[in-house]
C-alpha cells in the first residue's frame, strides 16, 4: 500500500468529517454569517501565500462575474446555511444531510443538461429522501430542528450547483486554481460582516476562535490538497471512496470533540441516506467529474 496515498486519505476523511463539529464548536462564540466570514478569511490567507509561492496565475477578467457567482454559491451561501443548520442539528446528522448532494446533483444534471437518469436514481433518491425524514424527526422534530435540516439541504442544493456548471471552469484553470479564485471572492463577498466578526473575536471563548481559524486551513485548504494529490495519482474514482467514510468520520469527532451520541434513529436514518445517495451515485463512478469530489464540510 502506497503510505502517501493512505496519509491523504486519511486527511480528506479526517479533515472534512472534522469540520462539522468544528462548526458546532465555532457557533459558540460567533454567529453563522460572522463564522463563515472569518473561516473564509483564514482560507483565503493561506491560499493567497500559496499562490504567492507558487506563482499561481489570476482568472482573465471577463470570468470573474461566473467566479463570483460560484464562490457565491459554493461557499458563501453553502457554508452561511450549513453554520445556521448546525444551530439546531447534530454535527453528525449534519453531515448526512450535507452528503445528499449527489442527489441534488443528478436533478440539475438532468433538467439543465438533459443528462439521462435510470431508475437507480429514481430510486436512491427516494430512499435519501425517507433518510432525510428519520434524521429530521430525531428526538421528536420540533419546528426549530426541521428549520436547521432546512437549512443543511438548501446548504447541500447550494454547492451543488456550483458543482455541476463549474466543469468548463476547473479545465481552464485548474482545480486549486479555481478553488482559491471562488473562496477569495466568497471572502470578499461575506465582508459585509467583518465589523461585527473582528469586533466579536475580543469577547468570544478562545477555543470558538481556534475552531475558526482550524476550519479555514485544514477543511477548507488542507484537504484540497490531499485530495488533488489522490486524484493525481490514482483518478477520481479512488478519491470518491473517501466520501462514503466522511460522515462516519464526522460522528467520531463530534463524539471525542463535542460529547455527541447519536441516537438510534439518526443511526437508521444516516444508513438509509447514504443507501439512498450510493444509488444515485454507483452507477456514474467511472465517469465522475472532479467537481463531484468536493463534497466539504
Amino acid at each position: 500500500m502506497n503510505i502517501r496515498l493512505t496519509i491523504a486519505h486519511l486527511l480528506v476523511i479526517l479533515l472534512w468529517g472534522s469540520a462539522f463539529a468544528g462548526i458546532k464548536h465555532g457557533l459558540e462564540g460567533y454567529s453563522p454569517e460572522q463564522l463563515s466570514f472569518l473561516r473564509l478569511l483564514v482560507g483565503s490567507l493561506t491560499l493567497a501565500f500559496y499562490a504567492a509561492i507558487t506563482k499561481m496565475k489570476l482568472p482573465e477578467m471577463k470570468d470573474l462575474p461566473v467566479i463570483f457567482l460560484f464562490g457565491f454559491l459554493g461557499f458563501a451561501v453553502y457554508q452561511t446555511a450549513l453554520n445556521f443548520g448546525e444551530q439546531t442539528v447534530n454535527a453528525g446528522a449534519a453531515s448526512l444531510l450535507v452528503s445528499t448532494s449527489p442527489v441534488f446533483i443528478g436533478l440539475l444534471g438532468r433538467i439543465f443538461f438533459q443528462e439521462r437518469v435510470g431508475r437507480m436514481y429514481w430510486t436512491g433518491a427516494a430512499i435519501s429522501m425517507v433518510g432525510i425524514f428519520l434524521i429530521s424527526t430525531e428526538s421528536g422534530g420540533g419546528f426549530e430542528l426541521g428549520m436547521g435540516v432546512v437549512f443543511i439541504l438548501i446548504a447541500s442544493l447550494s454547492e451543488s450547483l456550483y458543482f455541476v456548471f463549474q466543469k468548463k471552469y476547473l479545465k481552464k484553470y485548474g482545480p486549486l486554481p479555481f478553488t482559491a479564485y471562488t473562496i477569495w471572492t466568497a471572502a470578499f463577498l461575506m465582508s459585509f460582516f467583518a465589523p461585527g466578526t473582528l469586533t466579536q473575536i475580543a469577547s468570544a471563548p478562545l477555543g470558538s476562535t481556534v475552531s475558526a481559524v482550524y476550519l479555514g486551513v485544514f477543511p477548507t485548504v488542507i484537504a484540497y490538497f490531499a485530495l488533488a494529490y489522490i486524484m493525481a495519482k490514482s483518478g477520481a474514482s479512488e478519491a470518491a471512496s473517501s466520501l462514503y467514510l466522511t460522515p462516519a468520520a464526522s460522528f467520531l469527532v463530534a463524539w471525542v470533540w463535542l460529547g455527541e451520541i447519536p441516537s438510534f434513529l439518526t443511526i437508521a436514518g444516516g444508513m438509509t441516506t447514504l443507501l439512498g445517495v450510493s444509488l444515485t451515485y454507483l452507477p456514474k463512478r467511472k465517469e465522475l467529474p472532479k467537481s463531484l469530489l468536493e463534497i466539504k464540510g
